[in-house]
């Protein structure tokens, strides 16, 4: 039975000691756990609702606690890309790059990602069918980079509320390639009228037991020390200290079910 794969980390990079200590947690639970760790960061947050949102410290500063948290724990790591220019650069710092769900369609940015021959994590639009995936995917292979995952994070329902769709995973599996959960993102309720995402964390175990009895091959969750006091995605975050036991849940499930 091959891994499961587990995308983690904070929402986005706030300083050095938050990120360590978030990597020497989740590292040492992927580690007890057998589980294939790529630690996620965004360098930068450019689709926040608010003008004066949090967006990131430094870009350059971000990505370089990235990489040194890669080299350190010889870990792979991945970072989110916005625009067409951002790939050659995230690349140097990152092996793994993401492209966000509302990006998905975005010809210049998949292009380029795909140059980088990273591996790279498609999340499907919250306005796309699990069939439509096969689109972005075709634009990172003409590149003639095959290492793609694709991503489920929810459909848009209404303004404010996402759905699952339990057949989603089954869907894109048929395009071939690894498919992941993102646990965290799906939980959350957008469009709000005080113009900060809302969430439910505590959904976060239920997806991910689903998402592997349907056959995902990885997860994304997002977590955090004290996720009442991070500086983005605060109301969406697990507590770092619950991925364990959802974990051991997910891998017994997981064995039951392959």
């Amino acid at each position: 039975m091959p891994k499961l794969k587990l995308i983690c980390g904070p929402c986005a990079i706030e300083s050095r000691d938050t990120t360590f200590q978030i990597a020497e947690h989740v590292i040492n639970v992927c580690s007890k756990l057998d589980i294939e760790l790529i630690f996620k960061g965004s360098y930068k947050k450019a689709n926040r609702t608010k003008l004066n949102s949090f967006t990131g410290i430094a870009p350059e500063k971000a990505l370089e606690i990235l990489k040194e948290v890669g080299e350190q724990f010889s870990v792979d790591t991945i970072t989110d890309v916005h625009e067409s220019p951002d790939p050659a650069m995230a690349a140097q710092y990152v092996t793994h790059l993401q492209i966000p769900a509302f990006l998905c369609r975005q010809t210049d940015l998949l292009i380029a990602a795909g140059k980088t021959n990273c591996t790279i994590n498609i999340k499907k639009g919250q306005f796309l069918s699990p069939e439509a995936m096969q689109f972005p995917l075709e634009k990172i292979k003409s590149t003639g980079n095959h290492k793609v995952w694709l991503c489920e994070r929810g459909t848009t329902f209404g303004y404010s509320d996402l759905i699952v769709d339990a057949t989603s995973i089954k869907r894109m599996k048929s395009f071939n390639q690894p498919v992941i959960m993102d646990c965290t993102h799906a939980t959350q309720k957008p469009n709000r009228s005080v113009g900060v995402t809302g969430g439910g964390p505590e959904m976060i175990g239920t997806l991910a037991y689903a998402a592997v009895a349907t056959g995902a091959d990885g997860l994304f969750i997002e977590a955090h020390p004290s996720p009442s006091e991070a500086m983005s995605d605060a109301q969406s975050m697990l507590e770092m200290n619950l991925l364990e036991p959802i974990l051991n849940k997910v891998l017994r499930i997981r064995e039951a079910t392959l």
